[in-house]
């Protein structure tokens, strides 16, 4: 079983930037994202990236936030600009087969998460 382990969260103002990472062992060949969640609502996809490289992002996010890996050191990460009190959420990182299992909803592992709060 992969665990995965999120950091960097934290409490940032309006319009800052943010890195959000992800430790995620054996996780070479593995689809990772980045899902939030606020109280009350589902947890919703924020931005994808395969095994390879290729990635997906969630409309809202577009052009704000950056995914990345770093296959060699079994990390993933979220950079975050342009951060909007819409933006405050319990961030989740998680693994899947591929790129499409996440948008079928098809997560095999999630991390425990880290809040991310964005002050107006």
């Amino acid at each position: 079983q992969v665990q995965l382990v999120e950091s960097g969260g934290g409490l940032v103002q309006a319009g800052g930037s943010l890195r959000l990472s992800c430790a995620a062992p054996g996780s070479l060949f593995s689809a990772l994202a980045w899902y939030r969640q606020i109280p009350g609502k589902e947890r919703e996809l924020v931005a994808a990236i395969s095994s390879g490289g290729a990635t997906h992002y969630a409309d809202f996010v577009k052009g704000r936030f950056t995914i990345s890996r770093d296959s060699a050191k079994y990390t993933m990460s979220l950079q975050m600009s342009s951060l909007k009190s819409e933006d405050t959420a319990m961030y989740y990182c998680a693994r899947a087969i591929s790129l499409d299992a996440f948008i079928r909803g098809q997560v095999r592992a999630w991390g425990q998460g880290t809040q991310v709060t964005v002050s107006s």
